[in-house]
């Protein structure tokens, strides 16, 4: 159960950091924030907040402190939000399933995982989300889909997918070397 302790980060401060990663310089209101990834205004002002005392993003809430990003997402991601398979279930691409990762990766039907969703019209093993409302946000937003399908990827991943991740995370935040 996650904590209720205001200042502990929570699994949707990872779908709000994800976000404002993808927007990059791009003007917001938390309002516009609140609709594109389907969390409340007022969680949408608490993850904020949880993500600035937590050093992820800058004192005035709105720019992603690259290196720390980078440094939580790739190490401390699989502690805050670990990752469990399923059953099988029809969904959405997530994980070693999607981009940018399945393009790297040759994966038979049998091995795809997904975010069990009606709209998916793959089968796989299910993967609970990072957030609930993380699958529809991604169904409307391509390049944020590929964020949390490596965000997926470092928690249930197998060494090779969780380092190809890793990679890509680096090379997309910038500001810290990929290996």
């Amino acid at each position: 159960m996650p904590s209720k302790d205001p200042f502990h980060l929570r699994p949707q401060d990872v779908l709000v950091l994800l976000k404002l990663i993808v927007w990059k310089d791009k003007a917001w209101r938390q309002i516009d924030l609140a609709q594109s990834i389907g969390v409340s205004q007022a969680e949408i002002a608490n993850a904020l907040e949880r993500l600035r005392r937590s050093k992820l993003v800058d004192d005035s809430k709105r720019k992603v402190l690259r290196l720390a990003a980078t440094e939580f997402l790739v190490h401390a991601l699989k502690y805050l939000a670990p990752g469990e398979l399923g059953s099988p279930a029809r969904g959405i691409p997530t994980a070693r399933s999607a981009k940018p990762i399945s393009q790297k990766l040759s994966i038979t039907d049998e091995h795809q995982i997904v975010w069990p969703h009606s709209d998916g019209s793959t089968r796989g093993s299910s993967l609970t989300p990072i957030y609930s409302s993380a699958p529809d946000a991604a169904l409307r937003d391509p390049e944020l889909h590929e964020w949390l399908s490596l965000v997926d990827s470092l928690r249930i991943g197998k060494s090779r997918e969780v380092a190809l991740a890793e990679k890509e995370i680096r090379r997309r935040i910038g500001g810290a070397s990929a290996k």
